[in-house]
């Protein structure tokens, strides 16, 4: 099949809100795929490539230049084989390999298609592909049970393995995929509430549970064999050593644990996020790093225990067989409430003492991996500063024609300037977008490219989750999670916050 395709049903699938509609055209492009283009399709259009990240960022993928093509002519497949051989570039000189070999093949693209590969590239390409529409497709397409499908792809967590297997051998296939040691799924993930009251409206009683700002692992045992692996299920055993040391130490043989791993301070604190994160992904001197900064592993649920699969029973009882073979050493501490001033009382304490907030689950929820479910929820202090829009871009998608990605800034009272600290397009209504189109077309100075650069006047409320360490933006720091509560029209860019501000909430000040 021509990329061709693929890239009008995104387009197609972006300019529309309708599920149904979605699934329709997913199901329409499933039709037409040849065994071997079904999982690069089924993964392009969830916005990921089977290759992951291949060396290119956002310099490397905007500064290509290369005449687009007048008629489409690349094949999936095509594109596949390019990105795998870039991803295989390395040692001396490897940068202006990549480089050129990224220009070959938007040489060969047409505009629209130039488009498609460099969102795709950046893991930008947001067409309203979820995997819960991909599932709807599939089900349709196939005439599969979509629970069934559901179910493949979550203990496998390989969407586009389940895709291939369903359209190619149908519904008998899928009984291959089931939990197994060493293949990690997708971690189930929590919904967010405003307040513990909120949440307890949605079942009570609750497991108040910390929640520790640190890396999420998975960690598989058998015998004396033990990987873990990030949230995005890459292999970093060999950075956690004291993490897998006891792990090997719980009592089972065989086991599948959900958890965090964070760097903590003598008296029990947690370093700020970038610290533990920084520790995490050292590749290098981990012997050294693991005594002079040690990283605990803190383990929340139990997915396998010596051959039984745990995902179907309730929590209470995931966690109690947690107790029996880890201890209270290796778990978050826990509270059972059932009202809002209790909840509310724990998560003042969890905060003080340092920790990102509280999660609460319902005791009786199964675990669903890879879903962001209503029966866990988070619960974390609201962070908002008043912040500059120094920049924007224009949207693509269903945003196409209106500006939309925000670059925010603070003011620096030493130099009058704005420091960049991210971007966010989160928060924002139909109504909003039109209204800051424009806006920001009346503040514009100039563009390059996609980015429109504006006169540094319009003041934005911005919630947030944290502060992090970046090397990317000129102040060292960038915003996490960033998003849009409001426009505040009342106030004018001197009045703003400034970076002075923004970095003491980053020192804990």
């Amino acid at each position: 099949m021509r990329l061709v395709r693929l890239v009008e049903t995104s387009a197609a699938m972006a300019a529309t809100r309708s599920r149904k509609t979605k699934a329709a055209l997913l199901g329409d492009l499933l039709t037409g795929l040849d065994a071997a283009e079904i999982p690069i399709a089924v993964a392009y259009l969830g916005g990921d490539m089977p290759q992951g990240r291949i060396g290119l960022g956002y310099a490397a993928v905007y500064g290509a230049s290369a005449d687009p093509a007048d008629d489409p002519t690349l094949e999936v497949l095509d594109v596949d084989r390019a990105l795998t051989d870039i991803a295989g570039i390395s040692g001396p000189g490897s940068k202006a390999a990549r480089n050129e070999a990224l220009e070959a093949l938007l040489a060969a693209a047409t505009e629209p298609e130039q488009d498609f590969l460099r969102r795709l590239i950046l893991r930008e390409l947001r067409q309203g592909a979820l995997e819960g529409i991909m599932v709807d497709a599939l089900a349709t397409t196939t005439g599969i049970d979509a629970a069934e499908i559901r179910r493949a792809a979550m203990v496998s967590g390989d969407l586009p393995a389940v895709a291939n297997a369903a359209l190619a051998e149908g519904a008998a296939a899928l009984a291959e995929f089931r939990l197994t040691l060493f293949q990690p799924v997708q971690p189930m993930l929590a919904q967010t509430t405003e307040d513990a009251a909120a949440g307890l409206d949605r079942f009570s009683p609750a497991i108040a549970e910390t929640k520790l700002d640190g890396a999420r692992v998975q960690v598989h045992k058998d015998g004396d064999q033990i990987e873990a692996y990030t949230r995005n299920l890459r292999a970093i055993t060999g950075a956690i050593p004291e993490v897998i040391d006891a792990v090997r130490r719980f009592d089972a043989d065989r086991l599948i644990l959900d958890g965090e791993v964070i760097a903590l301070r003598e008296d029990g604190r947690p370093y700020p996020f970038q610290v533990t994160m920084s520790r995490f992904g050292r590749s290098t001197d981990i012997a050294s790093q693991s005594r002079v900064m040690p990283l605990r592993g803190f383990f929340f649920d139990l997915l396998h225990l010596d051959g039984e699969d745990m995902l179907d029973l309730e929590l209470t009882d995931r966690i109690a067989r947690l107790d029996a073979i880890a201890g209270a050493d290796h778990q978050p501490e826990r509270r059972l409430v059932t009202d809002g001033d209790a909840a509310e009382d724990f998560f003042a304490d969890v905060v003080a003492a340092g920790h990102e907030g509280i999660m609460l689950k319902d005791p009786t929820s199964a675990y669903s991996a890879g879903r962001r479910g209503a029966s866990w929820l988070k619960l974390k202090p609201a962070h908002t500063l008043d912040l500059v829009v120094i920049a924007i871009e224009w949207g693509s998608g269903r945003r196409q024609g209106w500006l939309s990605n925000l670059h925010l800034g603070a003011r620096d009272p030493s130099t009058g300037e704005f420091v960049m600290l991210g971007k966010t397009f989160k928060g924002l209504t139909d109504a909003t977008l039109e209204w800051q189109t424009q806006r920001f077309l009346d503040l514009e100075t100039h563009r390059e490219r996609h980015v429109v650069h504006v006169r540094p006047e319009q003041v934005v409320e911005i919630a947030f989750d944290g502060i992090q360490e970046s090397r990317r933006y000129p102040g060292g720091m960038a915003l996490r999670f960033a998003r849009v509560k409001g426009y505040r029209t009342d106030k004018t860019a001197d009045e703003a916050d400034t970076i002075d501000t923004v970095r003491a909430i980053f020192e804990g000040r």
